[in-house]
């Protein structure tokens, strides 16, 4: 989609928000409706109308196009995108590295790849629309803001299975690192209240990451937290139980 077609898409969008219709947007630029819908048709806003139209909906020009912006970029990939990518580990190395927004040389410089095996693997990121790779081997994310991989799909799979053994075989005494087991007996609403603290914990890390994203790359350091709450016992411990316990949650 062509810049100007994102901004038209956007208007659109934030004239049916507002709800506003074609011809109060005639109204506003003194033009009949059926030439207000001419213009949407053929796409063709000078930039005056433009701002008359953002004034009507009491928005800045500088936010139409900010709308525009995050409208165009995507949240998820397809299963057969992922799958693409989860297939060849360097692609998905490269895919991950891209995400948390390293430069050409940051990935060059710590992965052994030669420029033009980078730059072949940055080709196919850009077919799969995840990033636009830009003249000078320039990265630019494609991706909004609250990207996430599949739910359940092949790349989590992926984490789930080949990763969370060598993740928790370790006695994360480190710097930086943290183990915490709680173990207790909750009613369903101090289930609920802890799960909601945990949304909020991942919030938390979510908005940090994002801050730390301005920091050089030498500064930031690959951190993984993964966080579980289910109703469960040690199987030795449930083998030895006289009655199955049979209440539901």
């Amino acid at each position: 989609m062509s810049r100007s077609s994102s901004l038209i898409k956007a208007l659109k969008a934030s004239l049916k928000a507002s709800g506003l219709k074609y011809l109060d947007v005639a109204n506003a630029l003194d033009l009949s409706e059926a030439s207000v819908k001419r213009l949407f048709a053929e796409e063709n806003f000078s930039l005056k109308r433009l701002d008359q139209i953002c004034e009507l909906l009491g928005m800045e020009f500088s936010d139409l196009v900010d709308i525009a912006r995050q409208s165009s970029q995507i949240r998820t990939l397809t299963i057969e995108q992922e799958k693409e990518i989860v297939n060849d580990i360097s692609l998905l190395i490269v895919a991950n590295s891209a995400l948390n927004r390293w430069s050409f040389e940051d990935i060059l410089s710590v992965y052994e790849f030669s420029e033009t095996e980078l730059i072949q693997y940055l080709a196919k990121l850009d077919r799969l629309k995840l990033i636009e790779l830009l003249p000078g081997n320039r990265i630019k994310l494609l991706v909004d803001r609250n990207f996430s991989w599949q739910k359940n799909g092949p790349i989590q799979r992926f984490f789930e299975e080949k990763l969370v053994m060598e993740f928790f075989s370790h006695r994360f005494n480190d710097p930086g690192e943290k183990r915490q087991v709680l173990v207790g007996m909750l009613s369903r609403a101090s289930n609920e209240t802890f799960q909601r603290k945990l949304d909020k914990l991942a919030e938390t890390f979510h908005s940090l990451h994002l801050q730390d994203e301005k920091l050089p790359v030498e500064e930031r350091f690959g951190t993984s937290v993964i966080t579980g709450m289910r109703l469960w016992e040690p199987k030795v411990f449930e083998s030895k139980r006289r009655v199955k316990d049979e209440r539901k949650f």
